[in-house]
């Protein structure tokens, strides 16, 4: 479960390499193998983009909103 902007930040990049990783298994698989190979990325994929939707769809603890405001401010 992502925590903070952070680990959000981090998800992201971790679902484009994976998507980078299928963009090269659907270039270089055969198309019978491909499916077997891609179906563990697409799950990741779906998992992670879930978990970003969560986060995102969380209302912010207050006091965070006021911290963030305050730094916008500085």
């Amino acid at each position: 479960m992502i925590a903070n902007d952070e680990e959000l930040r981090v998800t992201q990049e971790r679902i484009m390499h994976l998507q980078d990783w299928l963009a090269q298994i659907r270039r270089n698989a055969r198309p019978q193998e491909f499916q077997a190979a891609a179906s563990g990325y697409r799950l990741e994929i779906e998992r992670m983009q879930a978990e970003i939707l969560e986060y995102l769809l969380r209302p912010l603890p207050s006091g965070e909103k006021e911290q963030r405001a305050e730094g916008v401010r500085s």
